[in-house]
C-alpha cells in the first residue's frame, strides 16, 4: 500500500470514488444536517454549510441514536445523500443506518488519525471490499458524467 492509502478495520457498501469533506468533527445525521438542503446546519460544526450530498464524509466519530438509522434510509430515497462516510470510531448504531441507507463506510484505522491524513477536497476512492480509502492522483480523477435518469435530488416534501 502507498503512502495515500489506508486500511480500515471495518467496511460495508461498494466501491465509491468521490470529493472528501474532512473535518475532525463527530457526526449525528439528525443534528449536523439540513437534509432537505443537503448541507451541515449545525453552526458549531466544522463543516457548517457545505453540501455533503454525493460527497465523501471523513470524520472523527458516530453520535447519535436511532434516528440516523431512519434518517439515512429516508435521505437515500430522496437522492440526498453521502456517497460514503469514513470514520475513525463508529457506533453500531451508524453503521446500521449506513446499510439501510446504502451508504458506503468505513471505520477504524489503527493508529491513524485518518481527519489528519485525507486533504479536505481530496479526490478518494473508498473500496470496502479491500476495506481501503485512497487519495487519487490528478490523472485517476474520473470524467464528469451525466447522472442517470431517475436519480434528480429532491429537496422539501415529496
Amino acid at each position: 500500500m502507498s503512502a495515500t492509502t489506508y486500511t480500515a478495520r471495518h467496511a460495508m457498501g461498494r466501491r465509491v470514488v468521490g470529493q472528501a469533506l474532512v473535518a475532525s468533527d463527530g457526526f449525528s445525521a439528525r443534528y449536523d444536517l439540513n437534509r432537505l438542503q443537503g448541507v451541515f446546519s449545525r453552526p458549531a460544526h466544522k463543516l457548517v454549510g457545505q453540501s455533503y450530498v454525493d460527497r465523501i464524509l471523513v470524520l472523527d466519530t458516530a453520535k447519535g441514536g436511532v434516528a440516523t438509522a431512519w434518517m439515512l434510509h429516508e435521505m437515500r430515497s430522496r437522492n440526498m445523500v453521502p456517497s460514503a462516510i469514513v470514520f475513525n470510531t463508529v457506533n453500531t448504531i451508524l453503521a446500521q443506518g449506513a446499510a439501510l441507507g446504502d451508504v458506503s463506510m468505513l471505520a477504524g484505522f489503527d493508529g491513524v488519525d485518518i481527519t489528519a491524513q485525507i486533504p479536505h477536497g481530496a479526490m478518494v476512492e473508498v473500496d470496502p471490499d479491500a476495506r481501503t480509502i485512497r487519495v487519487l492522483a490528478p490523472g485517476e480523477y474520473p470524467a464528469p458524467s451525466a447522472a442517470p435518469e431517475g436519480t434528480n435530488k429532491v429537496h422539501g416534501q415529496r
